[in-house]
């Protein structure tokens, strides 16, 4: 299940404007990249995930480490050099909207809890495929076009708690390019009793994931492929989503994995061994979830993903020794591969539509049958 961000024009859930906040728009009809990143570069602050080396800067954010001259810009645009400091996103959102947490997904945090979704400009890669190219590629895309809004921390926590939300993600973009202001964000939340979540393309770097790790409950990876041909395609390389995946496995933070399942890319029967025997080799607790693709954005010919293809993907996960594996993008055709099982008893512990709870037997944890602890958070 990929997530998209709400549509330019959309009515937000939950938005009320209040006195710090402002709006304008961004994009192709508003005027010229040059003038969408001079607004940017107007609501950026000094960042802190990077080492100073003469008057160059050496960003930590993402797995690029980009060596930044002064007056220019790293990979994704967003993060540049002013007279030998990094300045970075902070104080706006470009995605803003309250989601079932499985939207992202994760379905085995908090099962039909809301969360607040929020979102900047930019990304480290540039996926012909991307479903949320109007942020992400905002910056290198004339066709994209999207609003921006000014707000605090502090309203978009009102916000959240406002709509019943239980949880705080940085998604839309690549929440790894702009992680100083999640972490402004996550502060405010969790002073609030609140939960934080990223859903990234895992392209990150230790002293990133370091500096995430206090603020951070949940993270969810987009393992795009397991090559580095395919890596380079995209504009990043494998190891580095890999380290992170081993990363957070050994942290407290809890990790579910995805991959859209794009024909001719990624869909080999050996390539879908190789990622999944990688994932049982970290933890076969790892909820991985395989998704349906469909044409979008600048990859039109490959056909949509067959349910058949699917359901042979998410069987070889099993075979690899997963215990949890869902088949996303095609609610209700995936039978039972929506829905957690117990591994121990094969007890029906949660059933889903889509991105809808629709039972819960979880308790404290554990199956209500044979007791086993079915990892996760669920309360």
């Amino acid at each position: 299940m990929v997530t998209h961000a709400p549509l330019p024009g959309n009515t937000l859930v939950g938005w009320t404007p209040a006195a710090d906040d402002t709006s304008m728009m961004a994009g192709s009809s508003q005027g010229t990249r040059e003038s969408l990143q001079q607004r940017l570069d107007a609501l950026s602050a000094p960042g802190e995930l990077y080492l100073e080396e003469d008057d160059r800067v050496r960003c930590h954010a993402c797995g690029h480490r980009c060596l930044i001259l002064p007056g220019q810009r790293g990979i994704c645009k967003v993060r540049y050099n002013r007279e030998g400091t990094l300045y970075v996103p902070r104080g706006y959102v470009s995605g803003l909207h309250v989601d079932p947490i499985e939207k992202k997904p994760f379905f085995h945090v908090l099962p039909g809890s809301l969360t607040l979704s929020f979102g900047m400009m930019g990304c480290d890669y540039h996926c012909s495929f991307c479903q949320n190219w109007v942020t992400s590629q905002a910056l290198r895309d004339e066709a994209a076009d999207t609003p921006i809004r000014e707000i605090s921390p502090e309203r978009m926590v009102a916000m959240a708690l406002e709509s019943g939300a239980r949880i705080v993600t940085s998604t839309y973009n690549e929440p790894l390019i702009t992680a100083e202001w999640a972490v402004e964000v996550f502060k405010k939340a969790r002073q609030e009793g609140l939960q934080t979540a990223f859903v990234s393309n895992g392209n990150g770097t230790p002293e990133v994931l370091e500096y995430l790790a206090p603020h951070l409950d949940f993270y969810k990876v987009d393992l795009k492929a397991f090559t580095d041909e395919a890596y380079r395609e995209l504009g990043g390389r494998l190891e580095p989503v890999l380290e992170t995946i081993r990363a957070l496995a050994s942290m407290d933070i809890w990790l579910e994995v995805v991959t859209l399942l794009v024909p001719g890319m990624n869909d080999s029967d050996e390539e879908i061994r190789d990622l999944t025997g990688f994932l049982a080799g970290v933890s076969p607790d790892i909820p991985w979830h395989v998704t349906a693709f469909h044409p979008d954005y600048r990859m039109q010919d490959p056909p949509p993903t067959t349910l058949s293809s699917l359901l042979h993907a998410a069987s070889i996960g099993r075979e690899s020794g997963l215990r949890y594996v869902y088949a996303g993008n095609l609610p209700g055709r995936v039978g039972s591969w929506e829905d957690t099982d117990c591994p121990s008893c094969g007890r029906k512990l949660v059933e889903r539509y889509g991105f809808r709870v629709r039972e819960n037997h979880i308790q404290g944890g554990r199956c209500p049958d044979c007791g086993a602890v079915v990892p996760g958070v669920w309360s």
